[in-house]
């Protein structure tokens, strides 16, 4: 339902996947950024980055539930016209 919702909107399996890309270099740089620009140390830079990398894993997925559905739209749009 949420994939449809999310189709529906205009939202494509492409999107997704580069979301999922960027937030791998904003893990990246969040990361560097908590190094330099705090004083906690590496470990709460580390928080950081973790906390931002685990949004790659949910885009991907998502992008796959996306990509099933417009390929599934895809195969029922041909079949009609056939």
């Amino acid at each position: 339902m949420i994939v449809k919702t999310l189709h529906e909107k205009g939202l494509k399996s492409e999107h997704v996947y580069a979301a999922a890309f960027v937030s791998i270099g904003l893990s990246f740089c969040s990361w560097a950024g908590s190094l330099k620009a705090e004083s906690r140390g590496v470990e709460r830079a580390d928080r950081w980055g973790i906390f931002v990398g685990e949004w790659a894993p949910t885009f991907f997925g998502l992008g796959l539930a996306l990509a099933g559905y417009e390929a599934a739209e895809e195969v029922t749009v041909v079949d009609f016209e056939a």
